[in-house]
């Protein structure tokens, strides 16, 4: 009983450290809008957030239940070192796509690594294959969906709504809604996401004999998972805050309101539904609409495209390294040592990895390098082009119609070289930026 106790005790630390992970993982959920366009300073943002991630944590606990008792069979024979094993490929997963500035589902992650653990270790009646389908993989396909039109028809309408009104008259109300929108993602975020953690560890008090089956995580079990990972938040995962702010579109405050707004609405809804939806995914979705809702607005597919293969290989990817870890784990003390240790040194040569181009609240906002206009973008600029075309002169009219406009410079103006035109050079000139 004793080593059983001490292994629920690392199980538990373990789980705690996930959920720190997935705090600074998905502070860009929440904030990176609201950053990127300046409604709040960084550090600001971040610690907003983690007080209310925190105090979402305490408002349900429908998610925990999915986790404890929904996805994974209590009775099937689940050890502790299976949930630890499942946690640590969660963890590796996690750090992998922040080192790469990725905003890849840290929920996920998590299910990924518990399947992988289990098929391993009880085979595949240890996993309710329903439930799965049900609540994890139907969600993780139409949430985004659902975010990003939500999120596309708000910023239309916010548009329209205010387009006989000149941009400095709106500024401050937009920037009032985005600092509301953000704390209500961040609320829904930690009713949903710090819920994760406390089922994991309800599961793992539940296999070793500690609570009953079915029961609901007790008060000391919700109070570290909202800390945890209202800590993990306030040290703010700057990487993927960069990536949603910048790297997906350039959001102005009109789409940052409408996009955490669809988000939050989203995310709220399944937490009430008990569906343990990516928020990530959810936000990222939201991203995406509020650049294709605004006219002339551009996104950047090749950094929407890296995400979606993110996400597609989270589960399988988590629940590869986990059931490694999990045959590893069945060997006995010797099995669950050599896991901690290789964790501990993976986790180490990432966060090495990441000194060498630190990014922090000091330089978050500053954008990736400009991206070609691909075949999607250059289509959708010609169904609804930028509200201000580039300006052209009777004598330029020739070389502007040759003229490149790449999306990072959507109202180039294109001027002679010479004043006369008949001293111009006969080759085509070419748009200045």
């Amino acid at each position: 009983m004793e080593h059983i106790t001490l292994l629920i005790g690392i199980v538990i630390v373990t789980a705690l450290v996930f959920d720190f992970t997935n705090g600074f993982h998905d502070t860009a959920n929440a904030m990176a809008t609201t950053i990127s366009t300046g409604a709040l300073r960084p550090k600001t943002a971040v610690a907003m957030s983690a007080g209310l991630n925190l105090v979402g944590a305490f408002l349900s606990v429908e998610v925990a239940k999915t986790i404890s008792g929904g996805i994974i069979d209590e009775s099937s024979g689940i050890r502790p070192e299976v949930i630890f094993a499942g946690l640590v490929g969660a963890i590796i997963w996690n750090l992998l796509t922040w080192l790469a500035g990725l905003p890849s589902s840290s929920s996920h992650a998590l299910f990924g690594g518990l399947i992988g653990a289990t098929l391993v270790s009880v085979g595949t009646h240890g996993v309710h294959g329903q439930a799965v389908v049900m609540k994890v993989l139907i969600p993780a396909v139409a949430a985004p969906f659902v975010a990003g039109l939500a999120s596309m028809a708000a910023t239309r309408l916010t548009y329209r709504l205010t387009r006989t009104r000149a941009e400095a008259d709106t500024a401050k109300g937009y920037r009032a809604g985005q600092i509301a929108s953000a704390a209500l993602v961040s609320l829904a975020h930690g009713t949903n996401d710090a819920q994760k953690t406390m089922g994991v560890i309800t599961l793992a008090l539940i296999t070793g004999g500690v609570v009953a089956p079915h029961s609901d995580p007790p008060m000391w079990v919700i109070a570290s998972a909202g800390l945890a990972i209202a800590l993990g938040t306030y040290l703010g995962g700057w990487r993927i805050i960069r990536t949603m702010g910048k790297g997906i579109t350039d959001i102005q405050p009109p789409q940052g309101f409408a996009a955490q707004t669809g988000a939050a609405a989203t995310i709220l809804a399944s937490s009430h539904l008990g569906f343990a939806l990516s928020t990530t995914q959810v936000c990222s979705g939201a991203v995406m609409g509020s650049g294709l809702g605004r006219k002339g607005g551009v996104v950047r597919w090749s950094t929407a495209g890296r995400m979606v293969v993110a996400w597609g290989l989270t589960l399988p990817a988590a629940g590869l390294v986990s059931a490694g870890a999990a045959f590893l784990a069945d060997q006995g003390t010797w099995g669950v040592t050599a896991v901690a240790v290789l964790a501990l040194a993976i986790g180490g040569g990432i966060w090495a990895a990441s000194r060498r181009k630190p990014v922090d609240h000091t330089n978050v906002n500053d954008g990736p390098a400009a991206e070609p206009a691909g075949v999607v973008t250059t289509a959708l600029q010609t169904v609804a082009p930028p509200p201000a075309g580039p300006v052209v002169t009777a004598a330029t009219a020739p070389a502007a119609a040759e003229a490149v406009v790449t999306p990072t410079h959507p109202d180039p103006v294109v001027t002679p070289t010479h004043p006369d035109p008949a001293q111009s050079p006969a080759r085509p000139a070419a748009a200045t930026s």
